[in-house]
């Protein structure tokens, strides 16, 4: 159904402006409430109070300072400048910033449209005896302006949805940074007990091949049996065996962080070789209760966020069922050059009102189709809470028990140390076969090995903890480097919009009162 004056009375510009009143105050759908989880208030983990601490120092936004290895150091900021992943995510940033830009124009005039013709007529009539010929121009211009008024909250509910998606994108730029911190220590740490375990085989290897040679001569010296030079012979076989496919994964590591910090595969930069074992930290520090931590993780204040979004786009969908109200007006000036004739312009201006009195459903479902996706919304918060609380316990849980079984491997090395000594002075003395000292031989290499992996899943599950609450979300660095930025400003006119913007707020309330820095 649709209606429009032509001319805009006394009486109707009253109307009007009594609908512009209204209209600011009038927004249809729900408002956003933050969907929350009880259980989070009054959550315990006794895993992870006994693998944490409360203390100031070292920031969890900066966790990985607790090593104090300033190869990790500069690995991660490395990774911070360069890392492809993390740049898409913070473009993703700027592009929901321009998405919340057309949302903004919503408040504007919807339609403005400027129209010039120039048009040439040429006119020839035959009659009787005077034939007629004329030739003229005929000009004209136009400028169209509709306005629909936000009489029911159409347009701010969907700026408060790209607002809401604006900062959601943040928060998952935020925690690409977080799993990038986190894959980048793991990795490094990965790396270094992968070195260590080649290390500790190529020195059983070589201790085993002097064994092998001595029994190689005392068998063609009639000594000692064949069965001892077989086993000998098999054994640093067996060890050496395991050196190639050690220095492919040693390859493998180095290629896989070169790409974490943005570099082709081959030598690292900043990279010292270390002939110490990785540190082992038996405990987190925090700056909060765990709780907190949780729903501070970026990606579960995006999720947060996301529903808050979903929760505008059904006031948009409801602002379907009511009216709409647009405000036209056109200034139109038209001439020609045939002599004696007048130009003219003409104003026109009125209210037009649309209403889809009958929309067989389709308003209605696709209300409900929104309320769908925010109600899946939600329940993927809850699961994203929840998700997040296991993998705090879980990391808590590991750090406890492999922090104990590193110190029950690092006894079992030592044991396993003195038993190849004590194997070797009586094979040399005659008191015991050449079969115990290859025993001994393989428990040390067994236990060594074991050791280092021990340890490596110790700071694992340490980094795992650190990373499940949340830590290591902060960077100084722009969303956006000058570089990329230069080339992007180059080809399109962004404004202002590559620019760092100052610290804003949310159109609507903040997850649970947390603010966006901490």
């Amino acid at each position: 159904m649709h209606s429009s004056a032509a001319l805009l009375t006394r009486s109707g510009q009253l109307l009007l402006l009594g609908a512009l009143g209204l209209g600011g105050c009038m927004r249809v759908g729900p408002d956003f409430q933050p969907p929350g989880e009880a259980w989070i208030k009054l959550w315990e983990s006794p895993a992870l109070e006994q693998s944490s601490q409360q203390g100031l120092s070292p920031d969890i936004r900066q966790w990985w300072q607790v090593f104090a290895d300033p190869v990790l150091d500069a690995l991660i900021a490395e990774s911070d400048a360069h890392n492809a992943n993390l740049k898409i995510m913070g473009l993703r940033v700027m592009e929901a910033r321009a998405q919340l830009g057309i949302a903004q124009s919503g408040r504007y005039p919807q339609l403005q449209q400027a129209s010039a013709e120039s048009l040439y007529t040429h006119r020839s009539q035959s009659s009787g005896s005077n034939p007629q010929d004329s030739r003229f121009w005929q000009y004209s211009a136009g400028f169209d302006i509709g306005w629909e008024l936000d009489f029911w909250g159409r347009f701010s509910r969907a700026i408060e949805s790209s607002d809401a998606s604006y900062f959601a994108a943040q928060a998952n730029y935020e925690d690409a940074r977080v799993l990038l911190r986190a894959q980048v220590a793991q990795t490094y740490f990965s790396l270094r007990t992968t070195e260590a375990r080649l290390r500790v085989a190529r020195e059983n290897a070589r201790q085993q091949r002097r064994n092998f040679e001595i029994t190689e001569k005392l068998f063609k010296s009639g000594q000692n049996a064949e069965l001892d030079l077989q086993q000998a012979k098999t054994q640093y076989l067996g060890t050496l065996s395991s050196i190639p496919d050690l220095e492919d994964q040693v390859q493998r590591t180095r290629n896989a962080l070169a790409v974490l910090i943005g570099q082709p595969p081959g030598a690292l930069p900043h990279r010292v070789e270390s002939e110490g074992l990785i540190p082992l930290i038996d405990r987190a520090v925090l700056q909060d209760v765990p709780a907190n931590l949780l729903l501070r993780r970026p990606d579960v204040r995006a999720a947060e966020l996301n529903v808050a979004a979903q929760s505008a786009l059904i006031g948009v969908a409801k602002s379907d069922f009511y009216p709409s109200l647009t405000l036209f007006g056109s200034i139109v000036w038209s001439a020609n050059s045939l002599g004696g004739t007048s130009n003219s312009l003409d104003l026109i201006g009125g209210p037009s009102l649309r209403w889809n009195l009958f929309d067989h459903g389709q308003i209605s479902n696709n209300v409900r189709v929104q309320d769908a996706r925010l109600q899946q919304l939600i329940e993927a918060y809850r699961d994203k809470v929840r998700q997040a609380a296991r993998e705090a316990d879980d990391a808590a849980s590991g750090l406890s028990r492999s922090l104990e079984r590193e110190r029950i491997l690092r006894e079992g090395e030592i044991a396993a140390r003195r038993s190849l000594v004590l194997a070797s002075a009586q094979y040399r003395e005659g008191y015991s076969d050449f079969q115990r000292v290859l025993d001994a031989q393989r428990a040390l290499l067994e236990q060594q090995d074991n050791y280092l992996i021990s340890r490596s899943n110790a700071v694992s599950n340490l980094i795992a903890l650190y990373k499940a609450l949340g830590g290591g979300w902060y960077s100084a660095q722009p969303t956006v480097d000058q570089a990329t930025r230069q080339v992007m400003e180059k080809r399109t006119d962004w404004g202002d919009l590559l620019k760092e913007p100052a610290a804003a707020q949310p159109a609507f309330p903040t997850p649970h009162g947390v603010t966006v820095d901490e």
